[in-house]
């Protein structure tokens, strides 16, 4: 069996080729925006994260060169900006898509119709979990809770919040997204592009029209939580089986303090509780 010389390279330890550089113009702005981010911290090995969003923002994911920059600015070993770097999601290993568009499919927004839309987008785009469109446009992944179960299910472009979508929405966002129509998020900042969210990460102004004024709020089933944390009583709906021929909704009452606004609140039958039905050791066969 032969084995190449790049193969034989690497068995016989020698080191790596360099990553390629920057163009000067190129690494004397990054330079300069770089020492902008580490003037922020006291100490410069802090600036790390900030500093890996700037090299994303240049070229749409985080590369070997970004890797070589960060460490080279900061003082460190390419092993130690790689470890950061493949940390954490948010930064692409990747070339990536104009937007990066995700699926929430934690439970609540799974089954509101999470899971769904995912596989419809998949279809829909032709693509895999974290593939890119062949046009460079779009980017399709299933994310982790954004923390809006209340409109749940939720989808992300850039961060930015897309609230109680449907198969048929999602479709609809992905395809103007693809052809350069105007989209706007539910709420919250004007949409933009993956490389201007990383630069936005990375510390640096937000120049969007009403970024600053731009702000999310919570959903009502938070508030409702809100107000019960704050000692406010709400009125209990009960809602009876359909076809039961009860009325679907009665009066609203206050409930006393006796009752349990939640069901996590109300006592639990253990083996101390219901003595009809003790918990005791499991008897081993033959005893």
């Amino acid at each position: 069996m032969t084995t190449s010389s790049s193969e034989q390279g690497v068995s016989l330890g020698m080191p790596r080729l360099p990553a390629p550089d920057y163009p000067d113009d190129v690494r004397a702005r990054l330079e300069r925006d770089g020492r902008e981010i580490i003037a922020r911290y006291p100490d410069s090995r802090s600036a790390l994260l900030p500093l890996l969003h700037l090299v994303q923002a240049e070229e749409g994911h985080v590369t070997r060169t970004g890797m070589q920059f960060c460490a080279d600015i900061l003082g460190l070993t390419t092993a130690e900006v790689t470890a950061v770097a493949t940390f954490y999601t948010m930064y692409r290993r990747r070339p990536s898509g104009d937007y990066q568009v995700g699926v929430c499919t934690n439970t609540l927004c799974a089954v509101m119709g999470g899971d769904a839309i995912f596989s419809a987008l998949q279809d829909h785009l032709g693509v895999g979990n974290g593939e890119t469109t062949d046009d460079g446009k779009v980017t399709l992944e299933h994310i982790e809770c954004n923390a809006a179960c209340d409109f749940a299910p939720v989808v992300m472009v850039n961060w930015e919040f897309f609230d109680n979508q449907t198969v048929a929405s999602a479709k609809r966002l992905v395809d103007d997204l693809r052809a350069g129509a105007p989209v706007e998020p539910t709420r919250g900042a004007p949409l933009c592009t993956f490389k201007d969210t990383a630069r936005i990460l990375a510390g640096f102004p937000d120049e969007r029209d009403g970024a600053v004024e731009a702000s999310g709020s919570a959903g009502p089933a938070s508030l409702t939580g809100l107000r019960l944390a704050k000692g406010e009583s709400a009125p209990a709906r009960v809602v009876h089986p359909r076809g039961s021929g009860a009325p679907q909704d009665e009066p609203p009452h206050e409930p006393s303090p006796a009752e349990h606004l939640s069901s996590h609140d109300a006592p639990q039958d253990t083996s101390d509780s219901d003595p009809s039905h003790p918990a005791g050791p499991v008897a081993e066969e033959g005893e």
